[in-house]
């Protein structure tokens, strides 16, 4: 009868978990919409925005925001058309365009990443709490 329990326990900790991920994703989710909404850009520009920390490519945006390259094209040909970016030649490789801020690039980052801050999902945690988080979550992403 013990072993049921254990088990039981476990299966309500596995769902318990899930459950709780599931809602703080769509937490993070809301909160980047809104802020999004609010500066006239889309969730996707958004994270993008908060990605181009330096001058990479394409293909290392789209690792980043963990989409295709093809998305990430597409989501760096809104914020270009908008004068939020611009590709200029890769250093050290012929056939790579980096993409880096303009000025108003690096203003509108600026400002989303202070949105990001406020109110951030991630508020309630100490910084200690939110780098522990972080650190587990890296364990259960890099199994297997």
């Amino acid at each position: 009868m013990a072993g049921q329990r254990d088990l039981a326990e476990e299966v309500q900790i596995d769902r318990d978990v899930c459950g709780l991920v599931h809602q703080f994703v769509q937490r993070l989710e809301v909160h980047v919409r809104g802020v999004a909404d609010e500066l006239g850009l889309t969730p996707a520009q958004v994270v993008a925005l908060r990605e181009l920390s330096e001058a990479i490519t394409a293909r290392e945006l789209a690792t980043r925001m963990h989409c295709e390259a093809s998305n990430a094209t597409f989501i760096l040909d809104r914020l270009e058309q908008q004068g939020l970016i611009k590709r200029q030649p890769h250093p050290s490789d012929r056939r790579a365009k980096q993409i880096v801020l303009t000025a108003a690039g690096r203003r509108t980052r600026a400002v989303v990443l202070k949105r990001l801050r406020t109110q951030s999902p991630l508020a309630p945690l100490t910084a200690a709490q939110q780098e522990s988080l972080r650190d587990l979550l890296k364990v259960l992403v890099t199994q297997g």
